[in-house]
């Protein structure tokens, strides 16, 4: 399995929002189409923390074709009014807010 963590700066109050459109964007395909086992959502003072789970079979592909889609591209707008860039300054892209894992324990 493979795990990316996007971190964020969550609008106050947008916690409902958010997890409604999650919720409905993971009603469809889309978690199969890309890969997802598993989406996590937690807010701390201000910040958004995006826990994603991914099928370790493709090498991130299934994600690439993924961000094309309409319903991709669709959720990704609708949360532009909820969640911001953490340092808009060098965000391009979802991996320039993704945390880098520097260490990892798992019971056998």
């Amino acid at each position: 399995m493979h795990s990316t963590l996007i971190v964020a700066r969550l609008r106050p109050g947008s916690v409902d929002d958010v997890s409604e459109l999650f919720g409905a964007f993971d009603r469809t395909d889309m978690p199969e189409r890309m890969g997802t086992l598993r989406r996590q959502l937690f807010s701390y003072q201000g910040l958004y923390f995006h826990l994603q789970d991914f099928a370790d079979d493709d090498g991130g592909e299934r994600i690439s074709q993924a961000r094309s889609h309409p319903l991709f591209v669709g959720i990704s707008d609708d949360l532009k009014q909820h969640i911001t860039a953490y340092d808009p300054d060098t965000w391009r892209s979802p991996a320039d807010a993704m945390a880098q894992r520097f260490y990892h324990w798992q019971q056998d």
